[in-house]
Order: C-alpha cells, then structure tokens, then sequence
C-alpha cells in the first residue's frame, strides 16, 4: 500500500494540463510558480495522445490503444498513436527533469484512474471497457504496472523528489451512479458495486508503494470516504461544486488526516478577485464543519478548480501565482 503518513504537501500546486505546446516553457512556469509541489503539466492541446486519456494509455502494460473517430479504442499492438503519446510524454519529462535539478521536495505526476479509464477506453465492439468486468480488470492490473515504471522513471530523472501520484477520476461518479452512456446513446451502463470500484481503487493505489496518493475529481458528489478506504493520501476537488451534504465526509476526511487539495482559482480565463477573496470559501466551510482555523495550513493545499488547457497561457501564469498568493493569505489570516 501507499505510505499514507500525513505527507507535508506544499501550500499550492496545479491540477495537471495546461495551454500550448512548449513543454520547456510550461515546465519553467510550472517549476517556478510551486517551490515547494510542483507537477508534471500536460499539454493536450498537441493533439491526441498529449490529452489525458491517450497520455495515460501510452502508460498501459501490454495494451494498447489507438484513436478512432469516437476517441480511444484498444487494439492488439502500439501503434503511431501510442507511439506519439509515449514521445511526448518523454519530452514532457526531459522539460521537468531540467528544471528540477537539485529539486529535494514534493513532486507530482498525473495519471487517469482506472474508473474513468474504463468509462473513456473503447472495445473493439464499440462499447466502452467499463461494459466488461473482465477488461475493467485486465486494464486496471495493466495501468498498476504501467504506473509503477513511471514512477520509477520519474524518481530516476528527479532523485531527490518526494513523488506524489495524482489519479484523475473525474468519471467517478457517474461510474458509481450508473450514469455513463452506452456507445449508442440510449441507454447507460449499469452501476458499479461500490466495494468492486474501492478495491480496483485501492488495487492502483498501491502501485505508488513509495509515497502518496490524492484522487482528483472536477465533478460533484467526490465519494470521499470510499477515496480515502483506498488508501487516498488526499482528495482533490472543485470547491464550488461541494454541498453542504457533504460536511460530515469533509470534516471526517479532514480529521483522519487526508490532505484537502480544494480547487478555489477558476480554470478558465476570467477576473481574479484578491488572494483573500479567492479563500472566503474555505474558512466559511472550514467554520460550519467547526474545525480550528490553526489546522488550515496544515490540512489544506490550494489548486486552480480544474485543469488549465482551456485558459490562455497567461491567464494560466496569472492563476497558478494566484493559488501561491492565495494560499500565504490563508496561512497569514486563518481566522
């Protein structure tokens, strides 16, 4: 299992894409802007298999995916489109490595999760994997061990990080509340049993054996509490998505220790309002579960509410210095 000690996370980091296609450029803004947890960006705005989905398929042990007109489909053997996933994923690296050298703290890479894997990856039928408890099984086993190389790539390329795994499940929900359509259209696929999803979960989780684990989810409704019997070091999700519904799992969260990765910045191009203007949120949640103030630093690290890709590239610059000034407000001025 992961190693879930209460890991010191920088105040501020990002969630994962960002605009453009330099990667030596966004690897210098990333690094820059998050002394203390920085991560590996993506660029998907190069094209398939620089998006999440087609980068994470590149990570796959002995599956492989290629893009169709409906989006990614597994086939038999690598092809051009994994080829050009893993490429882009070395040069992405190549960027971080130069600007990490000497780098001794917390570093974070990104990854899809198997449960919105599995709601995104076609079968040669058409339908997607999560159709099939059998390639729902087989995919999860084959990004576990795709994703224990990465990390092991990355820890040789940055010797002295602390990696951090960030899985990105932002299909999560639907998966759980059978909400995830069929290749037609006019029907979903069934509900996933809640234990099945937790232990495929905890499964994956288990790949980062040398350090910690957060979930993200841009969705409503994150199912903290099965994240966190997964082994979920942290949780990272879109403040202004939450509800008051889910107080008890927040606070419980909060209180065994899971780290609160809470998106307050917008994603997308927009005015920002002052640092202490972008945590009112925070305290005002942090009041109603009655937690004390003096514990915010310690338990909340602050992200833009979603990845960046759809922002324009100083916008993304503005909003990653933003989560840094935001975050000193919150310490300064827990209250």
């Amino acid at each position: 299992m992961s190693d879930n000690s209460q890991p010191t996370f920088g105040p501020a980091t990002g969630i994962g894409s960002m605009p453009g296609g330099d990667a030596r450029e966004t690897a210098k803004a990333v690094t820059g802007s998050f002394e203390d947890l920085p991560h590996l960006a993506e660029l998907p705005a190069r094209g398939p298999g620089a998006d999440m989905i087609g980068r994470t398929a590149g990570m796959l042990v002995e599956l492989y995916a290629r893009v169709e007109p409906s989006g990614w489909r597994l086939g038999d053997r690598p092809g051009r489109d994994t080829r050009r996933a893993r490429a882009w994923l070395g040069e992405d690296l190549d960027a971080l490595e130069e600007f990490t050298q000497g780098h001794t703290g917390m570093l974070k890479v990104q990854a899809v999760g198997p449960w919105t894997l599995a709601a995104a990856l076609e079968l040669r039928n058409g339908e997607v994997a999560l159709s099939d408890p059998g390639a729902c099984r087989d995919l999860a086993a084959s990004l576990a061990e795709g994703l224990r190389l990465h990390l092991a790539e990355v820890a040789r390329r940055v010797p002295g990080a602390r990696v951090v795994l960030q899985l990105d499940e932002p299909s999560l929900g639907a998966v759980l509340d059978g909400r995830v359509r069929s290749a037609s259209g006019y029907r979903t696929h069934r509900a996933v049993d809640r234990q099945l999803v937790g232990s495929t979960l905890r499964d994956v989780v288990g790949a980062h054996s040398g350090g910690p684990v957060v979930v993200h989810s841009c969705a409503p409704g994150v199912p903290f509490a099965l994240l966190r019997g997964a082994g979920a070091a942290g949780v990272s999700f879109d403040l202004s998505l939450l509800t008051e519904r889910d107080d008890d799992a927040v606070g419980e969260a909060v209180e065994g220790g899971t780290r609160l990765l809470v998106g307050v910045v917008p994603g997308t191009d927009t005015a920002l309002s002052d640092p202490a203007g972008s945590v009112m949120g925070v305290r005002t949640l942090w009041r109603r579960l009655g937690l004390p103030p003096g514990l915010l630093a310690e338990a909340v690290t602050l992200t833009p509410t979603c990845g960046l890709a759809g922002a324009s590239p100083q916008y993304a610059r503005r909003a990653l210095a933003h989560c840094v000034r935001a975050a000193r407000s919150l310490a300064d001025n827990p209250e």
